[in-house]
């Protein structure tokens, strides 16, 4: 299967909205800079997912972006597809033209092999992967991480964590 970077940097992203606008909404460069992603790139995926109506803006001071709908109710899969990123482990796309027009000897293979990442993906949702240990573990870290520049910018000591 390749799932381009498109399709990782939106569960990524999606993932850091849901763990930080449990409280508030979230904006895009604060994702970008926890996550590492370029922000024209996030601008460019979150058009995609308002448009697929998983988030939503909020205008004004203290806006950014919240969830449109519950954690536990976007599915991973939902947010591959509102990127346009296909599931798809075949060479010809899942069209069956992959040898000479027609399908190659393995194409049902593939095929199948496609739908079980599929229905894996869509069994899994952001809520769930959020209430995983190790990924809170990593937000944690991230958040730490993002205060420890903030006061380095600023001129202060880091806060010592034990």
């Amino acid at each position: 299967m390749r799932l381009t970077t498109k399709g990782r940097y939106a569960v990524t992203a999606m993932l850091d909205l849901a763990y930080h606008s449990e409280t508030n909404p979230v904006t895009l460069t604060d994702i970008a800079k926890r996550q590492n992603i370029s922000l024209s790139y996030l601008e460019q995926l979150f058009a995609r997912l308002r448009r697929a109506g998983m988030v939503e803006g909020v205008r004004g001071p203290g806006g950014g972006y919240q969830l449109s709908r519950c954690a536990d109710e976007i599915n991973i899969a939902e947010i591959i597809a509102a990127v346009d990123e296909p599931i798809d482990s075949t060479r010809c796309g899942g069209k069956a033209n992959c040898q000479n027009n027609q399908p190659c000897l393995t194409h049902d293979l593939w095929m199948g092999l496609s739908e079980q990442i599929r229905e894996y993906l869509a069994s899994i949702s952001l809520g769930e992967v959020l209430s995983r240990q190790p990924v809170r573990q990593v937000a944690e870290r991230q958040d730490r991480q993002s205060l420890r520049r903030v006061e380095l910018l600023m001129g202060q000591e880091p806060a010592k964590t034990g």
